[in-house]
């Protein structure tokens, strides 16, 4: 049995434990929150090297790749450097691939059209996402400083995000990462300003981390489209409750959830068998492919 743990500065209220059959194996796949508490998510890492398969580090990243760029969240690599034995993955890698062949079926099962009208919460976290919605022709609005920084100022071209993250990127070194993403309680609050209420209405598809779509989504978004990640039977009932048509989310559904991208990255990488710094992206894609991942669409039937 491989055993793989996703350790995150999330809410404790999202934990949960599940098996999978992934490639002929069996794994345990669990997933423990720490609200919020770094110190914490620490010490749970140093006690599971070297005795888990693989950690996933969730509600933080280690890196972004934007561009050319790879931008180092200063709080998660401090993280991740507590293992020294077992490899701590964040997920980045899984953004960079799934998440752009989802948007891919997306437009092959004419969900997404070369036209449709996308809000991404936040494109620095999701920068292959962003760039398949731009393949396709969409027009998109990149909500970084509206949501993340509170300025009430849309983005809309990839070289725009290139230019934030060329000028931010000292900075994700030392600046505390709660102070740039929810975490803990704060995940589950709500902060819904009104001005921004109309960001959402624009849009045909809502775009990015689930955390953040919740926490600034007004009460209702009749008709949109949802592709996410890390859902809940909570975090799905309010999107239905909300007037949302559909739900896809990036990762494959674990009896009722949706595991992080930190989490299946970290299966897979079990799973590729190579060292951390040798895993190349055709790695992720040959496996992708071979368990058939291709995301988890629910429909509403909201219209």
């Amino acid at each position: 049995m491989r055993n793989v743990v996703s350790v995150s500065l999330g809410a404790r209220s999202g934990d949960f434990v599940r098996e999978a059959e992934l490639d002929g194996e069996l794994f345990t796949l669990s997933r423990e929150g720490t609200d919020g508490d770094a110190a914490v998510a620490r010490d749970r890492i140093i006690a599971l090297d070297g005795k888990v398969d693989a950690i996933g580090l969730g509600g933080i990243d280690i890196y972004l790749y934007v561009g050319s760029q790879q931008l180092i969240i200063g709080d998660g690599k401090r993280l991740a450097e507590a293992a020294v034995i077992t490899p701590v993955l964040d997920g980045s890698g899984l953004k960079n691939t799934l998440e752009r062949s989802v948007v891919d079926d997306l437009v092959q099962s004419g969900r997404v059209q070369s036209n449709s009208k996308i809000l991404m919460v936040s494109a620095l976290d999701r920068f292959g996402m962003a760039e398949a919605f731009v393949k396709h022709g969409c027009n998109c609005v990149f909500g970084d400083l509206i949501f993340n920084i509170g300025l009430d100022f849309a983005l809309t071209k990839l070289s725009e995000i290139e230019e934030l993250a060329g000028k931010y990127k000292k900075r994700l070194l030392t600046t505390p990462f709660h102070l740039l993403y929810p975490t803990g309680a704060a995940q589950e609050k709500k902060a819904a300003n009104p001005l921004y209420a109309r960001y959402y209405q624009d849009a045909d598809i809502i775009a990015g981390d689930a955390h953040l779509i919740l926490r600034h989504m007004p009460e209702r978004i009749d008709g949109k489209g949802i592709v996410t990640n890390t859902t809940r039977a909570q975090s799905m009932k309010m999107f239905e409750e909300a007037g949302a048509a559909w739900v896809m989310t990036t990762t494959p559904n674990l009896n009722g959830v949706s595991g992080g991208t930190n989490l299946m990255e970290a299966a897979i990488v079990t799973l590729i068998g190579k060292p951390v710094t040798e895993i190349k992206t055709d790695d992720y894609t040959y496996f992708i492919n071979r368990l058939g991942w291709h995301g988890s669409l629910t429909d509403f039937g909201n219209r």
